[in-house]
């Protein structure tokens, strides 16, 4: 069983910035991929960004060049730096972990980009 719990949401300016963090329960070593997500109302889930055991990683297209995707292992947490926002990233903003064939999510965070 896994645990994630998110934080870092929140209300910003267009163009501002936000960092969201998902820390885990167990060793990230044991987990084989963690990504963001998220979901605009009256919208599907999309992924944001996922980094890989080997710390490979992948961004949507929509965010590549403003958001990165980092962990820190000692920690036991992963980021979402996210950076030039604009209203269409308005969303909430899950954390996933896959892990032995299973997926678990956090609860989400809503990030809402308005002036």
């Amino acid at each position: 069983q896994v645990q994630l719990v998110e934080s870092g949401g929140g209300l910003v300016q267009p163009g501002g910035s936000l960092r969201l963090s998902c820390a885990a329960s167990v060793t990230l070593f044991s987990i084989s991929t963690m990504g963001w997500y998220r979901q605009a109302p009256g919208k599907q889930r999309e992924l944001v960004a996922r980094i890989l055991g080997g710390g490979s990683t992948n961004y949507a297209d929509s965010v590549k060049g403003r958001f990165t995707i980092s962990r820190d292992n000692a920690k036991k947490t992963v980021y979402l730096q996210m950076n030039s926002l604009n209203p269409e990233d308005t969303a909430v903003y899950y954390c996933k972990a896959d892990l032995a064939s299973r997926q678990y999510w956090g609860q989400g965070t809503q990030v809402t980009v308005s002036s």
